[in-house]
């Protein structure tokens, strides 16, 4: 599927003819449910369409967390800390898409990324080129972590989100070179403790001025910071972020 409002090229005939083909010996799951998807060909269940819950009305200027006080202008974390990128945005609220995430990640449900890039394409495509990035970087994991899932989450978003806008991915640009624990238990401060000295640039120049990273979640903003310093330290002047999900802010 093409994104309706951005240019770019949709799917190549060679994957698509290799999906159809995997797909009549193992099914697609749906990303919202699990179970195959109904109807047969479909990238989600007609019956879980409205299940996931989009990011809509008042935003975080900084960070894209959707706000309960329309008359804030930024989130409780963008407020009392400053952040090294220059602003962000997700498509849907954590909570209801959590589950979907977890399968994502942890399940080898690999094909969901299809799903999300179309989403993302659709509902977020006009605004990221808008800003017109050079460029879409994955947020990267550590190899070992990457040997035993198999692949980067946020890499397979990525280059689903570029075959519809027609932004370059670039996987080589930045490396994790440290080993974290998983973040979620932790306190702002632990985690930006924890991420220090995490990622490196993984070429000898970056010649780039506008990029766009890319994750599956946003919560305090650490992981997209850690990854900003590196740029900022390189000359990339302004830097976006764009996630599958965020957590919501006061």
């Amino acid at each position: 599927m093409r994104c309706a409002h951005a240019g770019g090229t949709a799917a190549t005939p060679v994957r698509t003819v290799y999906e159809a083909a995997i797909s009549l010996v193992f099914p697609r799951r749906c990303p919202l449910c699990d179970n195959p998807v109904d109807p047969y060909g479909a990238y989600v269940c007609d019956d879980c369409r409205n299940k996931a819950v989009y990011v809509t009305g008042a935003t975080c200027y900084k960070c894209g967390k959707p706000l309960d006080d329309e008359s804030r202008e930024y989130c409780e974390d963008c407020a009392g800390s400053s952040h090294l990128y220059d602003r962000g945005m997700a498509l849907y609220e954590y909570r209801s898409v959590s589950d979907s995430i977890y399968g994502f990640k942890y399940k080898g449900r690999r094909e969901y990324a299809d799903w999300y890039g179309i989403e993302m394409a659709e509902h977020m495509g006009r605004r990221i080129l808008q800003l017109h990035p050079e460029v879409l970087v994955p947020v990267p994991i550590h190899e070992s972590k990457k040997r035993a899932r198999g692949y980067n989450q946020a890499s397979l978003i990525a280059h689903r989100l570029s075959e519809h806008l027609g932004i370059p991915v670039r996987d080589d640009l930045i490396q994790r070179i440290k080993r974290t624990a998983p973040l979620k238990d932790l306190t702002p401060s632990e985690r930006n403790l924890i991420l220090r000295g995490a990622f490196k640039l993984g070429v000898n120049d970056v010649k780039l001025k506008s990029i766009m990273v890319i994750d599956d979640i946003y919560t305090t903003g650490a992981t997209i910071d850690a990854v900003a310093e590196v740029f900022v330290q390189h000359g990339v002047e302004r830097i976006y972020f764009a996630t599958l999900a965020i957590g919501k802010g006061v």
